[in-house]
């Protein structure tokens, strides 16, 4: 498996993430979390919106009533972007100063899946995995977690991948997505520094796991049983999260953060900005807040 990788956002954000296609708008939506900001490119066009909030924002998904669900430091925000009118329906973890909210996606139970991580160095277990329920009803699915990562679903909805980005490991559960049950945790796959410590992620329409390697500047496909299908290395050293987009979601587009050292800057001058392969396989569209399947 080989494509050729370009850039398709010179954008150089503090860091990028959280990249989500809308196929209604056509446009590819993404966070800069340290910005404050989410954003929206036409596919098109190429014309770019910037939405601004109060606080990091660290992921979101669409909502089936045309709204984004967004995770606004410790506060889960609907927020229409035709009008700018926000409203939150829940708090996690607001009481501990440590921890933000970090990656999250709609599911295919309609929730919005989201988790919190450790905003210290080194990183400890204190944060988790929760489901926000369309009602705003909050469950707390995981503890322990350093910095919760690597969110998605098999195509069926059967299985739900997560992953814990400071110890390097992603578990697959066996998933209901009628109820958001989750069960049977097994370990799916153990990184490292050198092969990439998992941060965001995708599944493509045959069931394999992309994986953002963020700390080896590389992207990792996964086979459905955990095989390492491909490895894909990025123009930069940090790439964050990938996701297929595009009219046939044929196009895989990958989130990458700007480090703070001056020589990695020098040596990857294009980092923190949004880079495009064609890896010869399709994606998959993205569940919605409010949404079942």
């Amino acid at each position: 498996m080989t494509a050729e990788i370009t850039c398709l956002l010179d954008g150089r954000f503090a860091l990028a993430e959280c990249p989500t296609w809308d196929e209604r708008r056509q446009k590819l939506f993404f966070t800069n979390i340290k910005g404050k900001t989410v954003h929206a490119l036409d596919w098109q066009s190429r014309e770019l919106e910037t939405w601004t909030f109060a606080n990091e924002v660290g992921s979101f998904a669409l909502c089936e009533d045309g709204r984004l669900i967004v995770a606004v430091w410790d506060q889960v925000i609907l927020f229409d972007p035709q009008t700018g009118a926000q409203q939150t329906i829940a708090s996690i973890e607001a009481g501990n100063p440590h921890t933000r909210l970090n990656d999250g996606k709609a599911g295919p139970d309609g929730a919005f899946w989201v988790g919190t991580m450790d905003n210290r160095s080194p990183r400890q277990p204190v944060a988790g995995l929760y489901r926000v329920a369309p009602d705003g009803k909050v469950t707390q699915i995981l503890d322990g977690v350093h910095v919760s990562n690597g969110l998605a679903w098999s195509p069926d909805g059967t299985a739900m991948y997560h992953a814990d980005s400071s110890p390097g490991w992603v578990d697959r559960w066996r998933f209901d997505p009628a109820t958001g049950a989750v069960s049977e945790r097994t370990r799916f796959a153990q990184l490292t520094n050198e092969t990439g410590r998992p941060d965001g992620a995708t599944v493509d329409s045959s069931g394999n796991y992309w994986s953002a390697g963020v700390s080896a500047g590389v992207l990792n496909c996964f086979s459905p049983a955990g095989a390492l299908l491909a490895k894909f290395t990025l123009p930069v050293p940090r790439p964050t999260m990938p996701c297929f987009c595009g009219p046939e979601l044929a196009d895989l587009v990958i989130t990458s953060l700007r480090p703070d050292d001056a020589a990695s800057i020098e040596a990857a001058p294009q980092s923190g900005s949004l880079f495009h392969l064609r890896p010869g396989l399709t994606g998959l569209p993205a569940y919605r807040f409010g949404a079942k399947g």
